[in-house]
């Protein structure tokens, strides 16, 4: 065992154990949580398998120690106790439960070692399902045990066993493995790393149905103010807290799209959307609890008072239009809770949130310069800059637009579509002509402060936010302020937060700079097992966000794939980096098919609709300006489009379940 070191997670002995992310905005707790007025109630269902004093918070109870091994105060990673075994060969910590039901499952616990060989291990029935033999690192990681799958009656034994030095284990977790199980395979071994390693990590991080856990823990009030049932959903921000944040939960969607986790994503977006409300100007809460109706207090102190930020807004109005896309679930067009949100969001928001600087007809919504508990412009809190308009927000608006548009035409009014059209087309222009100045590079205009002054220069997020919401026109302009986020991401004063940097990959791909966008997705991933800069965090690949975006980017930007379940439609375009030949993802989850595509190089590609109920139209897209497309070796009259400056040329073959077409240049 080790020297003491502050604990920082609740000491009560749950059936859902809460793990550190990284210090955020801070503010005292409040004893309790209002409840999202509109919010779905969370499964009174009870969890499929349970872990008796995942924590050690009860000491001993549920768990087997023998010589050598028992519950310390001395590290703990969560609350106040943990598990130790001394160095040494032949001692064990262990659990052993029955399934009561069929399910699959991943199971991980935060472990920190004084020496190697130390092994964590999952018996089925008395079998080794999975193993980790672990190395020697004194500071908490968290591991994962993957897919172990259970029948009724099945023994599960879950087992910290004793290797060259101490080790000490704590805050045991379960989760249900995820509905899709993608695999990535390539002409490059490191994509396929970083792939396996994304899916395993990101999987680790969903919340079991129906555990009983604790409301309203941080770093503050590590006991919390009681429980709560949880609902579906995972962790989306800070691992020492009880809960999910907005900001977080947007960017991580399409990796949990890529999981198949259509559930989680829609519990989350729906219990934003419900806490909108008039009291609170229609800003969403910054954070709920994971029983998906509770604000978490550190965040929340009254309808005035709470943590909020103008893009997140817009952003939820994006994300739940892209879920709409991804899964094909009609609830979000049809739930009131949901149209509710977006219409206020994209309406009477701005309208509430416009005051301070004068657009003309053109409405931008703002932020005070106060302060997060007053609500800032921007992602940015580190800048202290009094931003009333930023460039995060202006871009999160124009998304927003676009996306109330597509809902509203999805559900068939039309004139609302064109309304919404013709609001993203006039704010992109206004941008364009106006907001951002006359100035190329670090005199690009990317805020303006509560008195009326410009900023230029580097802004972090409300400077990426930009050519990533795609509001910069193409040209010339956009390419050398793409030139200067990568030099300044790159600089001195690049972020210090992993959780930044994981918005570059987006930034580039968005953008068709593709060995830039790679060069990014590398260097977040070489980061992970690198200490977080705020230290209660763990590493680096231990901040959920990190694992999320690497999913999503591999397959909406590496893989081009753009999916429109409802109207049983797939888009794609090669985006591979040079040096990367081929890339292959199977189990790809659009609404009810799955799919397997391939690119080699940016000239051909392959899609198998496995399975599913109705055939696709798949647009196969490539760029540059061909008369025809090779169609399974037979040349094809093809069509040309241009999208964002980029002239593409595709043809829209029909690929039914059970069939693979194949899509080529010349």
């Amino acid at each position: 065992m080790t020297r003491s070191r502050v604990s920082l997670l609740s000491a009560l002995a749950l059936l859902a154990p809460l793990t550190p992310l990284a210090l955020g905005g801070a503010a005292e707790a409040a004893p309790a949580s209002p409840a999202a007025p509109a919010a779905s109630a969370a499964t009174a269902v009870p969890a499929s398998l349970n872990v008796s004093n995942p924590g050690f918070e009860q000491g001993g109870t549920g768990w087997r120690f023998t010589a050598g091994t028992g519950v310390a105060t001395n590290y703990p990673h969560g609350g106040a106790r943990l598990a130790y075994l001394d160095g040494g060969p032949g001692m064990k910590v262990s659990q052993t439960v029955t399934a009561t039901g069929r399910g699959v499952y991943d199971i991980s616990a935060w472990i920190a070692t004084g020496g190697p060989n130390g092994r964590y291990v999952a018996r089925v029935n008395g079998t080794v399902a999975a193993a980790q033999t672990l190395p020697s690192a004194s500071n908490y990681r968290r591991y994962t045990l993957s897919r172990i799958g259970l029948a009724p009656g099945d023994t599960l034994e879950i087992a910290f066993e004793s290797g060259d030095g101490w080790v000490n284990a704590d805050d045991l977790m379960l989760s249900p493995a995820s509905p899709a199980d993608p695999r990535i395979s390539s002409s490059d071994p490191k994509i396929v790393e970083m792939f396996d390693w994304s899916k395993r990590k990101a999987n680790s991080w969903v919340q079991l149905p129906g555990t009983q856990g604790p409301l309203n823990v941080d770093e503050n009030h590590t006991g919390g103010s009681g429980t709560g049932t949880y609902a579906a959903s995972y962790w989306a921000g800070y691992a020492n807290r009880s809960g999910y944040y907005s900001r977080d939960m947007a960017h991580q969607l399409a990796g949990a799209e890529v999981l198949g986790l259509h559930a989680e994503n829609k519990t989350m977006l729906r219990s934003f959307a419900a806490s909108a409300t008039a009291a609170h100007k229609y800003y969403p809460a910054w954070a709920l609890n994971f029983d998906a109706s509770t604000y978490l207090s550190i965040d929340y102190k009254s309808p005035s008072s709470f943590v909020r930020e103008v893009p997140a807004t817009f952003e939820l109005v994006q994300k739940s239009e892209e879920a709409y896309r991804w899964s094909g679930d009609r609830s979000y067009l049809e739930d009131p809770t949901m149209w509710d949100f977006y219409r206020h969001a994209t309406d009477e928001f701005v309208t509430l949130h416009d005051g301070l600087k004068n657009n003309g007809a053109v409405k931008v919504a703002e932020g005070t310069g106060r302060g997060i508990f007053q609500g800032t412009a921007s992602y940015n809190e580190q800048s202290g800059e009094p931003l009333a308009e930023a460039g995060d927000a202006i871009g999160s608006q124009y998304q927003a637009y676009l996306a109330m548009a597509s809902l509203a035409r999805a559900k068939g009014d039309c004139a609302l579509a064109d309304r919404y059209e013709a609001k993203a087309r006039d704010l992109k222009a206004y941008f364009n002509s106006t907001w951002s100045g006359t100035g190329s590079g670090a005199d690009m205009v990317r805020g303006y402060t509560t008195d009326g002054r410009a900023l230029t220069g580097w802004g972090k997020e409300n400077s990426w936010f930009m050519p990533m919401k795609q509001i910069v026109d193409p040209g010339a302009r956009r390419d050398a302020y793409l030139d200067y986020i990568d030099a300044q991401a790159s600089g001195a004063d690049r972020p210090t937060n992993i959780e930044a940097l994981t918005y570059l990959p987006d930034t580039f791909f968005r953008n068709n700079r593709n060995d830039t966008a790679w060069k990014w997705m590398k260097h977040v991933y070489d980061l992970k097992d690198v200490q977080h800069v705020n230290t209660k965090q763990g590493t680096n690949g231990d901040y959920p966000e990190v694992s999320f975006t690497m999913l999503g980017q591999t397959v909406e930007g590496l893989m081009g794939v753009a999916p429109n379940a409802p109207a049983h439609a797939l888009s794609t375009q090669s985006r591979l980096p040079s040096g990367m030949d081929w890339l292959r993802i199977d189990d790809l989850r659009v609404g009810d098919s799955v799919f397997s595509l391939r690119h080699d190089g940016a000239a051909k590609s392959s899609l198998t609709h496995g399975s599913g109920s109705s055939a696709y139209a798949w647009e196969a897209r490539f760029p540059g300006t061909y008369t025809t497309l090779k169609v399974d070796g037979v040349a094809q009259p093809a069509r040309t489009k241009v999208v964002d400056g980029v002239t593409y040329t595709y043809v829209t073959p029909s690929v039914a379940p059970g069939r693979t077409v194949t899509v080529q240049v010349g």
